[in-house]
């Protein structure tokens, strides 16, 4: 296994995660929804998305 390679996979992925939260966040704002979420929801929807991200970027044999 390589892991420089999956390191740096999980930090892209830990990195993307909040762009695309805010990002969509931001196009729900737009249409006239407001959200309030605590840091805890935060930090759970940033692990979810980052798990999600790098399933998505990870070669599959």
């Amino acid at each position: 296994m390589d892991f420089k390679k999956s390191i740096l996979n999980l930090l892209v992925a830990l990195l993307l995660s909040p762009v695309i939260i805010y990002i969509i966040l931001g196009l729900a704002g737009l249409a006239g929804s407001t959200y309030e979420m605590t840091n805890g929801e935060t930090f759970i929807i940033w692990l979810l998305m980052a798990i999600v991200i790098n399933l998505s970027i990870v070669k599959k044999s």
